[in-house]
């Protein structure tokens, strides 16, 4: 089984999904057909990772929630739409479940606004059934539900017990906005090199405990914790046995002395890039084929 989360536009969305970031293309459809073996029915990828193509071949047949994300050098109103025909042709579907776009760039956000009118256009034609976006804070947020039409039904940000963004929640929370978290179990594999303060929350003594009190693991524990927060999650691994391990997060709960435990681990520092700053990243541009 895995938990269900309505948008705030009415449609359902599995709260565990199945996370392809870095995930090697010529691995990636193996890894999603293992999470579909068993019982992922929400798949989380993005132009930016190079391995759309891979997930359609492993997601064609099935009935699975399709997640996928506008990358920044294809923002722009006319750019976007054009984006869309790429990973709908990619993904080898006709529609997309939910559409988001990747980066607030904030160096370039009237670009950033226009990308999201186009998903606006795209929810309207029934190109997209929910938009939204990622990685944006609260004054990201704030300017654009100044200028558009449809309020975002997903921001996707990181969210870990050591950084777990309550402004940014809160923001979303106000706006009926559903947070979703990447690196929801706080590894430091996701931005090698990034920062000298990263550290992974897999070792941390008290998720350890609580793990042992469960007979779980320190990862489903905080997987627990996110759904039992009402987020939704996006675990990722090519490993057969952690694939199943983390979506085997349904027959246990926490105490609400646990929660509150886990969540006062949150440290305040990222284990990723921080969005307000700017990199040459964002002008990598995401091949048609």
């Amino acid at each position: 089984m895995n938990e269900e989360l309505v948008l705030n536009n009415g449609v359902v969305m599995p709260a565990l999904g199945f996370g392809v970031f870095q995930s090697p293309p010529e691995e990636t459809a193996a890894a999603v057909a293992e999470a579909l073996r068993v019982g992922y029915r929400h798949v989380d990828t993005a132009a930016a990772y190079g391995n759309e193509r891979q997930v359609g071949e492993a997601i064609r047949g099935t009935d699975v929630f399709v997640e996928t994300k506008i990358w920044v050098s294809d923002y722009g109103f006319d750019e976007t739409l054009h984006a869309f025909d790429k990973a709908t042709r990619k993904l080898g579907v006709d529609r997309i479940d939910l559409l988001i776009l990747h980066q607030p760039a904030p160096d370039r956000f009237e670009r950033t606004i226009a990308a999201y009118r186009a998903l606006e256009k795209l929810l309207a034609d029934g190109g997209v059934r929910a938009i939204g976006v990622s990685n944006f804070m609260r004054h990201h947020l704030t300017e654009l539900l100044a200028r558009a039409d449809v309020v975002p039904a997903v921001n996707q940000i990181e969210l870990h017990p050591y950084f777990s963004q309550p402004d940014v929640q809160k923001a979303d929370a106000e706006h009926g906005i559903l947070t979703q978290a990447w690196s929801p179990i706080g590894g430091i594999t996701f931005y090698p090199g990034w920062g000298e303060q990263r550290r992974s929350v897999l070792q941390d003594p008290v998720i350890g405990e609580i793990a042992g009190a469960h007979g779980r693991t320190p990862a489903q524990v905080m997987l627990r914790w996110q759904l039992q927060h009402g987020r939704s999650a996006i675990p990722k691994s090519t490993n057969p046995g952690r694939i199943a391990e983390n979506f085997d997060v349904f027959g246990f709960e926490l105490s609400d002395e646990e929660m509150g435990r886990i969540d006062a681990l949150d440290r305040g520092v990222r284990n990723g890039p921080d969005p307000e700053e700017p990199r040459d990243i964002f002008d990598r541009v995401i091949p048609e084929d």
